[in-house]
């Protein structure tokens, strides 16, 4: 029997969190972060590659180095056809989580199969699947990540026989939100429901807006541990509530989501207000798992390859012009102006002509004027008619800004 799997190493992700300027109270908080993220986190990536892939303009020969978190994004980029992808991630449970989905595309005999395993994800039957037709082709750390079990003692790979998106720190964070709708006599998935925005609209104005001025989640919301089930480590709960109340800002990006982009071509509000992907053919996705893309993702697969490693040391492990596109996802945030400047460093110096970068925010504007060296970022072209428009059709509505730029 393989031997119980040891916590992933929270090393990696302590030295990136905690703040070295901090006030002692603020690493206390930056200690508590790193700490609940050493284990899964998000079960699906929260930022839109449909929105990436139209920003980033990847051809045959772009070479992308990506953050992994839970994968879905790097192999939705293989449906653009590029030469080549590198995920990467401090998070051990996020690369068992991208290597059991690429063995589920190379192994699983059919779209039904996979659809059946990553996007319904609720089948008794998986774990069988996983035992005959997926443990074997795994690497030893992966195959004991999912046959361990975690704090609560469950086998992880039992997710994926009764919802894996429920699970993670993200999963019981939005579970946590649902049984709070539900003492306010609210049923999330009613906004699953309407058929016009304007029905999701109404629904969100009657019934999820105003839980947002109650006492207790005001008093709740303004307090960043608050927030790390989503994710957000003290710093970024910082930029993100910016001079307002925490409770506002989370409205207003709950509205977005709500109320923004029909929710039967949005998979974010699927997962957020129904804690799924939708059941019927004609609710969305991630692109690799359209059945469209089915063969050429399958074709593909090889092109992907995930790692454990700091982004920046990635980098600095690569040839001079030998990639172009970065996806930064919201890491940016976490970082100090020291951080910020090596790391930009490394991209310019690995930057091939016309190279791409593409990175969220919490708050709105980028944050690099006046914390990237001038001698650096001159180098690169903030594109804002692009960023702007990227901004706005992000479907999961949870960021303040998508920024790109392109290597002068």
């Amino acid at each position: 029997m393989p031997k119980p799997a040891k916590a992933p190493n929270t090393g990696l992700v302590t030295q990136a969190v905690v703040r070295h300027d901090a006030n002692p109270g603020g690493k206390l908080l930056d200690k508590a972060f790193a700490f609940a993220f050493k284990g899964l986190v998000y079960a699906q990536i929260w930022e839109d590659p449909v929105v990436d892939m139209k920003a980033l303009q990847i051809r045959p020969d772009s070479r992308i180095v990506t953050i992994a978190s839970g994968s879905c994004n790097a192999l939705s980029y293989l449906t653009a056809d590029p030469e080549r992808i590198t995920a990467v991630d401090l998070n051990a449970a996020h690369l068992a989580l991208g290597r059991l989905k690429i063995a589920a595309v190379r192994h699983l005999p059919d779209y039904d199969a996979l659809r059946r395993f990553c996007a319904e994800a609720d089948h008794p039957e998986n774990v069988e699947t996983y035992r005959r037709l997926l443990a074997p082709q795994l690497d030893a750390a992966t195959q004991r990540y999912w046959e361990g079990r975690d704090l609560v003692g469950r086998k992880r790979i039992g997710g994926f026989a009764n919802g894996i998106y429920k699970r993670g720190l993200l999963g019981n964070f939005i579970g946590l939100a649902h049984f709070l709708a539900k003492i306010y006599k609210i049923d999330p998935r009613e906004i699953l429901e309407a058929e016009t925005i304007e029905d999701q609209r109404r629904v969100f104005e009657e019934k999820f807006a105003p839980i947002f001025d109650r006492r207790f989640v005001r008093w709740l919301t303004d307090r960043p541990a608050s927030l790390f089930g989503l994710g957000i480590p003290p710093a970024q709960y910082t930029a993100l509530a910016g001079d307002d109340r925490m409770a506002d800002v989370l409205r207003k990006r709950l509205e977005k989501l709500a109320c923004g982009f029909p929710v039967n071509d949005n998979y974010f509000a699927w997962q957020a207000f129904g804690r799924g992907y939708g059941r019927e053919p004609e609710h969305s996705l991630p692109p690799y798992l359209h059945q469209a893309n089915y063969d050429v993702v399958r074709q593909r697969i090889d092109r992907l390859d995930v790692r454990q490693v700091n982004f920046i040391d990635h980098l600095a492990a690569q040839p001079a012009a030998s990639l172009d596109r970065y996806i930064l996802l919201d890491a940016q945030d976490w970082m100090d102006d020291a951080t910020l400047t090596r790391l930009w460093r490394e991209i310019t110096r690995t930057a091939r002509p016309e190279a791409r970068v593409l990175f969220r925010t919490a708050a709105e504007p980028s944050l690099l004027p006046g914390r990237v060296s001038d001698a650096v970022l001159s180098q690169w072209h903030y594109a804002e008619a692009e960023s702007r428009a990227a901004t706005e059709a992000d479907r999961s509505s949870i960021y303040g800004g998508v920024h790109l730029y392109v290597l002068r």
